[in-house]
């Protein structure tokens, strides 16, 4: 279910991403192949920035076209669900004036791209903490959720304030008052359990995790709906990154062999 996206100035219309971009295709893969939910690490915009002698403020903006091209591409693809790393708990400790522009810059995005990710099929969700998050930011989350609620072709999940150890602690809790008030005995409590009280309690596992900027390390992203995610590292920084990237990725997910902790022998005649 999509629709057509409200018309913007001039200005806005030369720097929308196309969900179709000129000679650019997919790779043919199989649906099987493709990855249903891949989850982005989008790391590198500062030092991108200060190697061309920016302030890290304008990595961020350069982000934001990449983080369209991507969701794009995704969309081309097939994949089901996309989850982007857009402010995680930890965040909080850069520099105020950083913290000030990202959660205006995030507001702004969301104002400005919920009408294009409408258009594409898009159904928008946050996943993340409330607290300390910034009220104009929650507002403007609701609103795209709100927007693209009857949008089916994918879900991208904004993560806002987000932290893997945060969520689980968070579940752990709400089972804790659970139990505490003789709704659930402890003795039913598994894995089960704790999936529904995550943030997302309907987000799929998450099949591929994208980290960008050269690090190897998946910083507290999604840990539990992670568990069994095939990693790739890119060493582009995020502003460089782009929807063929995502696709060289995914062709390299379709040839990984995923065994979720089974295996037979493989002895070579």
């Amino acid at each position: 279910m999509t629709s057509t996206p409200a018309p913007r100035g001039d200005d806005a219309a030369e720097d929308r991403v196309p969900l179709h971009r000129p000679g650019l295709r997919p790779p043919a893969l199989a649906a099987a192949a493709v990855p249903a939910h891949v989850a982005c690490v989008m790391d590198g915009n500062g030092r991108w920035a200060n190697a061309r002698g920016l302030p890290r403020t304008e990595g961020h903006r350069a982000g934001e076209s990449t983080m369209m091209d991507v969701i794009a591409g995704a969309v081309e693809i097939g994949i089901k669900e996309l989850s982007v790393y857009a402010f995680s708990t930890e965040n909080w400790r850069r520099s105020p004036a950083e913290v000030r522009f990202l959660m205006g810059f995030t507001r702004q995005v969301l104002r400005a791209q919920t009408e294009d990710l409408r258009a594409w099929g898009v159904q928008v969700r946050w996943v993340g903490r409330e607290p300390r998050l910034w009220k104009s930011v929650l507002e403007e989350v609701r609103r795209a959720e709100r927007l693209t609620a009857g949008n089916e072709t994918m879900v991208l999940n904004m993560c806002l304030n987000y932290g893997g150890r945060a969520e689980i602690a968070d579940a752990a809790r709400a089972i804790a008052q659970e139990v505490a008030a003789g709704r659930l005995k402890a003795s039913a409590v598994g894995e089960r359990t704790v999936a529904r009280h995550l943030y997302s309690p309907t987000m799929r596992e998450v099949d591929l995790m994208i980290r960008t900027g050269g690090e190897q390390r998946t910083s507290n992203f999604l840990m539990w709906e992670a568990a069994y995610a095939e990693l790739y590292f890119s060493p582009l920084p995020w502003p460089e990154f782009d929807r063929t990237q995502l696709w060289k990725a995914c062709q390299a997910y379709a040839e990984r062999d995923r065994r979720f902790g089974g295996a037979v022998d493989q002895v070579q005649a």
